[in-house]
């Protein structure tokens, strides 16, 4: 190595490239953060480790020779999914490549931040979609990979995925940089991603690189390689023999046609598997119900139907509230007479960019996804007519944006209006009209209309039970949000009956321990809570975090979500110092996977703060009061609710201390912010006024706070403002 690889940063390489900074260390050598001096650019400068000084002088020479050979290779690959090479060399004997600086983590550090726990299926499928459009372009111009593998693939901070290392994992094979021999002289470098014709010293080629892409998937599917043994050889032997377990016994919740393309990904013999990555692409493609690229020329309306669906699958309880939104495009009832047919060309453009917009909801994009959904209706208004199908499908993607975007009163319009639309053009009961008139519902309960809310569901409900069945997943969704509306209306009897039958049919058609079963499990405890049946309510979130512990993994998200339930009932049961541990297990997790100042993370401290106070712990509750409040207020301000409730903790403390005038005032606090945002007469406010009042009374301030308790009981009697 040269000098600067072992003794600090300042090397010029080239009169060029200056290391500022050692980024990475593997197998084949070091990575430096450096400058490219003559373009003024941060840039990546890998450098390679050297052959001993006793390697033979001539097969040095034909190893540099081959280096420049593969490196050129690299640098003329121009594709987004793969890592751009700028500029190869040799400096004091050392070979070096310049890379364009990524900034990301590759795929072995992600499963590692994550504790092994496996990816979210969109995060996997969208993985997935980027590597086979790269595999399926170098394989295209005859390269293989041949070293792919998790640390080989990088996912950048806006989603993006490069795999790096092309051309270069093939020297690096025929020298020993990837592998580590052992007295045997057997490579044992990176066993848990090697094809079986690897293994065997046969002939390979691009169905081993689609082999090793199958052992990534597998392990992000999951949370580790299809064969995990500690021991080198039994990984190779197990590759050569031993077929992988099925994907879904461990996690149910996966696609059966994903784990069925996995595990074909890692069929022993080649002519089993896929025969090339773009078929790859499409068999993913079909699964996310992304059309493939290039679109048929054939356009959609000569078919009968849109050639892209707007009946996705209805999404989870998310989003909160909007501004206006003004519509675009001319609402024309169709293409007017006489006007010229839009060319297939044309059609498949718009095609290609609705895919692009879709592309850009998985990614969470959802601003600029609204902004090309949005484009592309109004160019399909005009080509095709307002009422066509695909002009719909765009205007109800764009309605999805709105939603998750929190303007869910624009979604609600534009949903709506899709629904009324498609119900004249294909009929009360399709499946399109079906899914905007239920995503209208769901956004009308956001809204706080749950009764107007109700009644959408309801008539979604019965019309899906008529045309698809009591047990279609359409069908359960449905149920499930009905259930979930009837318990913010009050009628929680019925919640609870509607949730508890709605678990058991979840259970007997996806699995006990299905995603949308335990969705439904978690309702049933919710409004168990509801009715104060606590201790039944604790045992059913005690069920669901053991589930979500079992198919998702400790750190989860649901399962973190189930066990901060649990410490609410707990702590409504009375047993505070079994809810204050379960809380500081939550609040480490919490930090662990999302940071200290995540949402989650404080709204577990603030718990956690509540159950010290419980325990007449007051000195650690305020302080964590405190600490929480301040946290909140940078980040969400002054009038945030959750930073209000904070604040009503502080002097909640406050006043058991009996520093009665500070409580005064952050009681004062909180109550004139709720009355600014809320009103005077929201129930929160009032509160805040019944606070203020008993502080007075504890200051022996009587008439003061019997006025201001009287003013309450009178405007608790008027109407109320939300």
């Amino acid at each position: 190595m040269m000098a600067a690889v072992h003794d600090g940063s300042g090397t010029l390489i080239q009169s060029r490239y200056r290391l500022d900074e050692l980024i990475g260390r593997g197998g084949m050598g070091e990575v430096w953060l450096a400058l490219d001096e003559s373009l003024g650019r941060r840039v990546a400068v890998k450098c390679l480790k050297p052959l001993s000084p006793a390697a033979d002088a001539g097969f040095t020479r034909v190893l540099q020779e081959r280096f420049r050979r593969e490196a050129r290779v690299a640098a003329s690959l121009q594709h987004r999914g793969v890592t751009v090479v700028h500029d190869f060399g040799e400096h004091d004997g050392v070979l070096f490549l310049v890379m364009e600086l990524l900034d990301g983590r590759n795929l072995l550090q992600v499963l590692d931040d994550a504790r092994r726990q496996p990816l979210p299926v969109p995060d996997l499928m969208d993985i997935a979609e980027q590597v086979a459009s790269a595999l399926a372009y170098t394989h295209a111009q005859g390269i293989v990979h041949r070293d792919l593998k998790p640390a080989n693939i990088i996912r950048l901070s806006d989603g993006a995925v490069k795999i790096c290392d092309f051309g270069i994992a093939r020297l690096g094979h025929d020298i020993g940089f990837t592998s580590r021999l052992t007295g045997t002289g057997i490579a044992m470098g990176t066993p848990h991603y090697m094809s079986p014709e690897q293994i065997g010293a046969a002939e390979v080629d691009q169905r081993s690189d689609l082999y090793s892409f199958g052992c990534v998937l597998y392990e992000l599917a999951i949370g580790r390689p299809p064969f995990d043994m500690d021991d080198a050889w039994a990984v190779l032997v197990a590759h050569r023999d031993t077929v992988p377990e099925p994907l879904r016994a461990g996690r149910p919740d996966l696609p059966r046609e994903l784990e069925r393309l996995i595990l074909d990904l890692l069929a022993k013999d080649p002519d089993d598997r896929p025969q090339n990555a773009a078929d790859v692409g499409g068999r993913l493609k079909a699964m996310s119900g992304v059309p493939e690229r290039p679109v048929v020329p054939l356009p959609a309306w000569a078919r009968g139907l849109a050639s892209d669906s707007g009946a996705r699958a209805t999404r989870a309880f998310h989003a909160a509230a909007p501004p206006r939104h003004e519509l675009t495009g001319a609402w024309s009832t169709r293409t007017p007479s006489g006007a010229v047919a839009p060319a297939p060309e044309q059609l498949a453009t718009l095609a290609a960019r609705h895919t692009e917009g879709v592309d850009l909801e998985r990614l969470g994009r959802w601003q600029e996804a609204y902004d090309l959904h949005t484009a592309v209706a109004a160019e399909r208004d005009r080509a095709l007519g307002t009422e066509h199908p695909d002009t719909l499908t765009s205007r109800h993607e764009a309605a999805s944006c709105l939603a998750r975007l929190g303007r869910t009163e624009d979604a609600m319009r534009l949903y709506d209006y899709v629904a009324g639309v498609r119900q004249r053009v294909l009929g009360p009961d399709h499946p399109d009209t079906l899914a905007a008139r239920h995503e209208a519902a769901y956004a009308l309960g956001r809204l706080g209309l749950h009764l107007e809310a109700h009644q959408g569901y309801s008539a979604v409900l019965a019309a899906r039970e008529r045309t698809l069945g009591a047990e279609h997943p359409d069908t359960l969704r449905c149920r499930h949000n009905l259930a979930f509306n009837l318990g913010r209306l009050g009628r929680l009897d019925e919640a609870y009956a509607l949730a508890v039958e709605l678990t058991a049919v979840r259970a007997a058609v996806l699995g006990p321990d299905h995603p949308e079963t335990l969705v439904t499990r978690y309702e049933v405890g919710y409004v168990l809570g509801q009715l104060g049946r606590w201790a039944e309510a604790l045992e059913v979130y005690g069920d669901v975090a053991a589930a979500h512990e079992r198919t998702q993994g400790a750190g989860h998200p649901d399962t973190l979500a189930a066990r901060y339930e649990m410490g609410i009932c707990l702590g409504r049961l009375g047993r505070s110092a079994e809810a204050l541990e379960l809380y500081r297990d939550l609040v480490a997790a919490r930090t662990r996977t999302a940071g200290p100042s995540d949402a989650e993370t404080l709204r577990a401290r603030h718990a956690l703060g509540v159950n010290l106070g419980r325990l007449g712990r007051w000195d650690q509750a305020l302080a964590e009061a405190e600490n929480v409040a301040g946290i909140r207020q940078r980040a969400l301000g002054a009038d945030h609710p959750d930073t209000l409730v904070s604040k009503r903790e502080v002097a909640v403390g406050l006043g058991w201390l009996g520093r009665w005038e500070t409580a005064l005032d952050v009681y004062r606090e909180v109550a004139d912010a709720r009355t600014r945002v809320l009103g005077p007469a929201h129930p929160d406010t009032l509160t805040s006024r019944n606070d203020e009042a008993h502080c007075l009374e504890q200051l022996g301030r009587s008439a003061e706070a019997l006025a201001l308790y009287r003013k309450v009981a009178a405007q608790q009697g008027g109407p109320q403002r939300l």
